[in-house]
């Protein structure tokens, strides 16, 4: 049902998201409203779709969209304009102006504010003032609605205007299909519908630019890809639009031609096959390679003789390392870039506190990072200094250009000399450009990592693609060292890495199967495990024991895990405040996760010496909801670093529950206790490093709970999803430039 009528007081208002709780008049009485406004002013007319809803608050209206009509009334249109709506009109001379004009007030600001002249106190130059700031609110509120019209949020819409200001519906009129390049969160299928709407044909060239611009970003984003093959672009933009690829072969290729000539794409050839990449992968990756070479290439002429530090090392630990392990200290010293990758207990960190103590004793300037929270902890816990996340190296930007989320890049690089990055394996090229971007010419880096893990969730293979490329030196670690008396973890964990089935006869300490034949009694008996057999046995709180599941659907995926988990964990209570977000309950005590990088969101810490602040909450993080306002829909988060957020309803999207969480979005985090159901699913999705990956995220306990013969399909499975990058052709054409340039120089 509509209500009418005018907004008497505003109680609180996010400036953020546009939540407003507000008091409507309405036939004499007052009237609690609750959703979004878009620069809502007292006074104004409104019209709310919505219903009345009970909350404990009592009885309110809680629209979902609204219209602004100008006040009718000399006292309407008197509270309207002394609301703050118009920059220097207060209450005061608000009412000298509609005592002067009357019922033409509204006509007047907006067609002839130079007569404001006329009152006593305002000059020409702030009636001319006062006229565009009247205008401009009305444009951005007609902008707004007009958008909404097209179901797009208010969030959204508030986003589109900021960019496009008052050229917004006209662009949205003619091509809409430009949204998805400009802005964030807008994709093909809603640009789409706006086209639509207003008309534009299907075979318009907008539209097959906007499909083969979709094609291209849904390839880097969730499939990793940073190119496609030419043809390949042709055939999935063909089945996006709906449209005969060689039936608008001209159509395709006009269009295609813009694309490159206005350089949104680049296009090369790659084994005789024309590619196609979204013109900033070139640049991350070409940039990649370039800044390795030469960073490989800056020192070469360096040598130290450190076999004295290493035997101090050894004496000082007790310890004696294998060959592997003084070879790949050594490599890492030596050289400009060094990689070295092994499996888990094959000494990475025993290494990595060597290579740190040596270039300490050369008086170096060494910068510790990994780029997840849990990483970097786990990586200042066994070294005994300060890791930090590679975010959190760089610095995000608080005042962020089109050009750099950081305040390190190449024109304010880190003042450093070497820089040791711990599971370089899920680095995606964006940020793994950014970080070279920061480091000064002659600074070593050493980057440590599994080969075998799942590559990084956004696009690139970098840490692949640096091997394959034979150009940066690096050392296979093999030997395994790490294993306790009864201990199976790493033991299987190489095992299934070798293709063979993991030990789960159940004699050990740490690794156990658990049968169970459907899935029903798969996710029971992974409820019952984390809820009281575990905590029972291990003497640990629930929330210590980690669910990672290979799929996010279904009945052992992790949107129902996550939905048991917290009815058993975190049962709901009149003492427990709760928000719905889309399909999500969000309650006071729930484990959350961060699934997307917010480069905006501002954290603060409590320190020793005071409160850290910053900006900046990242893919991975997990931490705990410790304040829900329900009146204003705000969250406040507590993450493992001691870190808390405030998110606003909006900034909820990026969270979820993470009592289970996907295998994927468990790399580069070590828990002590994992569990992880054995299940049927698609064989492109349950391979051997997905249950590789898994297995090695835990420190002392692995439960799998399921079927044997879906352990061993994933074990047997060791079909990896090629992905298109150009890393390592590009790391090998500038080696090869560095060479000839360095021979020609002598």
């Amino acid at each position: 049902m509509a209500l009418i009528g005018v907004i008497d007081d505003i109680v609180y208002r996010n400036e953020e998201n546009g939540y407003t709780v507000a008091k409507l008049e309405k036939d004499g009485s007052l009237v609690t409203v609750v959703g979004k406004f878009i620069d809502v002013q007292i006074g104004a007319n409104v019209t709310l779709e919505g219903k009345f809803e009970k909350s404990k608050f009592g009885v309110q209206y809680a629209f979902t969209s609204y219209e602004l009509t100008q006040p009718k009334t000399i006292a309407g249109m008197e509270k309207y304009l002394g609301s703050g709506l118009i920059r220097g009109v207060g209450p005061i001379t608000a009412k000298r102006i509609v005592e002067h004009f009357g019922k033409d007030t509204l006509e007047v600001l907006e067609y002839t504010p130079e007569r404001l002249s006329e009152i006593k106190g305002i000059s020409e130059k702030k009636a001319v003032e006062i006229g565009f700031s009247y205008r401009e609110h009305k444009e951005v509120q007609n902008t707004i609605m007009f958008l909404q019209s097209y179901n797009i949020s208010t969030n959204m819409a508030l986003k589109i205007y900021n960019i496009y200001r008052e050229k917004t519906t006209d662009i949205v009129k003619n091509n809409p299909y430009k949204l998805i390049e400009d802005v964030d969160g807008i994709g093909f299928t809603t640009a789409d519908k706006i086209a639509k709407n207003v008309g534009i044909p299907e075979d318009s060239e907008f539209r097959v630019r906007a499909g083969l611009v979709h094609v291209l970003k849904v390839s880097c984003e969730k499939n990793g890809n940073t190119y496609l093959p030419k043809n390949a672009l042709y055939g999935e933009a063909s089945k996006a639009l709906g449209l005969i690829a060689e039936d608008n072969k001209e159509l395709f290729d006009r269009t295609f031609d813009t694309l490159c000539l206005d350089k949104t794409c680049v296009t090369l050839w790659q084994d005789n096959v024309e590619i196609v990449m979204l013109s900033k992968y070139y640049y991350y990756e070409n940039s990649i390679a370039q800044k390795l070479t030469w960073l490989k290439n800056a020192s070469k002429s360096e040598k130290f003789d450190i076999d004295e530090d290493i035997d101090a090392f050894q004496l000082r630990n007790k310890i004696k390392l294998h060959e592997e392990q003084i070879n790949a200290i050594k490599g890492a010293v030596n050289n400009g870039v060094f990689v070295i990758t092994g499996g888990p207990g094959t000494g990475k960190t025993t290494i990595i506190k060597c290579i740190l103590e040596i270039f300490e004793n050369m008086q170096k300037k060494v910068a510790l990072v990994a780029p997840t929270g849990r990483a970097s902890k786990r990586m200042s816990d066994s070294t005994k200094h300060e890791a930090k996340t590679i975010h959190r190296l760089l610095e995000v930007n608080v005042i962020k250009s089109s050009e750099s989320y950081f305040l390190h890049n190449e024109t304010n690089p880190l003042n450093v000399d070497v820089v040791i990055v711990d599971e370089v394996s899920m680095v995606d090229c964006a940020l793994m450009c950014n970080l070279l971007k920061a480091l000064p010419r002659d600074c070593k880096l050493v980057l440590v990592g599994d080969k075998d893990q799942l590559p990084s969730v956004g696009p690139g293979n970098v840490l692949a693609d640096i091997l394959g490329s034979g150009v940066i030196p690096f050392c296979m670690l093999t030997k395994i060292f790490r294993q306790g008396e009864k201990s199976l973890i790493i033991t299987n964990a190489h095992l299934i890495n070798e293709g063979k089935m993991p030990l789960i006869d159940n004699s050990s300490m740490d690794f156990f199967f658990e049968s169970k034949g459907d899935p029903e009694s798969i996710k029971d008996t992974i409820i019952n495990l984390v809820t009281y057999r575990l905590p029972k046995f291990l003497n640990v709180e629930p929330k210590d024991i980690q669910v990672l599941a290979p799929l996010k659907q279904g009945v052992c995926g992790i949107e129902n895990l996550n939905k048991q988990l917290q009815e058993r964990i975190n049962p709901p209570s009149v003492s427990k405040p709760q928000l719905e977000v889309g399909q999500t309950i969000f309650r006071l005590g729930d484990k959350v996760m961060q699934i997307t990088n917010n480069y905006d969101l501002e954290w603060r810490r409590q320190m020793q010496y005071g409160t850290e602040t910053g900006q900046g909450v990242f893919n991975g993080d997990i931490g705990y909801i410790i304040l829900i306002d329900t009146q204003t829909s705000e969250v406040v988060v507590e993450f493992e670093d001691g870190r808390t957020c405030l998110y606003t309803r909006p900034d909820l999207l990026d969270l979820s529950l993470s009592y289970a969480i996907t295998i994927h979005k468990s790399q580069g985090s070590e828990f002590d206790t994992i569990i992880i159901p054995a299940i049927a699913g698609p064989s492109i999705i349950l391979t051997r490093n997905l249950i590789y990956t898994a297995v090695t995220r835990a420190k002392k306990m692995v439960v799998i709970v399921g079927e044997k013969q879906y352990l061993k399909r994933m074990v047997s499975n060791k079909y990896t999803a090629t992905r298109f990058t150009l890393l390592k052709k590009l790391l090998v054409t500038a080696e090869e430039k560095m060479l000839k340039l360095f021979d020609e120089n002598g």
